[in-house]
């Protein structure tokens, strides 16, 4: 039987985003299975130096308005993107708790940033829960689809783990928790760890924003 709709309530919201913001991640950092040549990259970065990556160059899936989406619909913002599930105890709120922060450290600059969240768990997570999930954290976060192929295809093509893993009332599912950063351009530049703070990527958004336009 699958488990009822669970969402932060405002008390452990405000918990979670204190503690991103005092930097106390605490949660646990799922698998990362990401082939990486560059930690703090030539450029500064306090993620994973991504430029030029011949991967996760983008997708086609369905946003929770049921609207076709693909990379081209963000350009000339940056993305940072992120795989979850609606029903994960701990690592996706914290995840979604910390973009939030980021967004309010960025100010009047938020609106040139947009979050995309791709469920992992498209058996569970219908467009009404993702819509609802989106808005407990923040009303500008998107959610994105599809049928289990499609996100399975978009995982591989972003080196994204994810598995199905029985529990005893159902399952859960293990992921990788990475947040991609994408220049305006669209183009890969930046895979931020699930422990680093808002500070660390709210830092790397920035520097992607006052990049020069190519």
């Amino acid at each position: 039987m699958p488990r009822s709709r669970s969402f932060p309530s405002p008390a452990q919201l405000s918990l979670v985003r204190r503690q991103v913001c005092a930097s106390l991640l605490v949660g646990a950092v799922m698998p990362m299975l990401i082939a990486c040549d560059r930690l703090g990259g030539s450029d500064g970065f306090r993620g994973i130096d991504l430029t030029g990556a011949a991967y996760a160059q983008d997708f086609s899936l369905t946003d929770f308005h049921g609207q076709s989406r693909n990379l081209a619909d963000y350009r000339g913002q940056v993305v940072m993107l992120y795989f979850g599930f609606v029903q994960c105890p701990d690592v996706c709120p914290t995840a979604l708790a910390r973009a939030s922060a980021v967004m309010q450290q960025l100010g009047t600059d938020a609106g040139r940033v947009q979050l995309l969240f791709v469920t992992v768990d498209p058996e569970r997570d219908t467009p009404e829960l993702l819509r609802e999930y989106m808005a407990a954290f923040d009303p500008r976060f998107v959610a994105l689809t599809g049928n289990l192929e499609q996100i399975r295809a978009t995982a591989d093509a972003f080196r994204v783990h994810f598995k199905k893993v029985p529990t005893g009332g159902g399952y859960t599912v293990d992921h990788t928790a990475l947040t991609y950063l994408f220049d305006p351009a669209g183009r890969i530049r930046v895979a931020l760890r699930h422990e680093q703070t808002a500070d660390d990527y709210a830092a790397d958004v920035r520097h992607l924003l006052a990049e020069p336009t190519i």
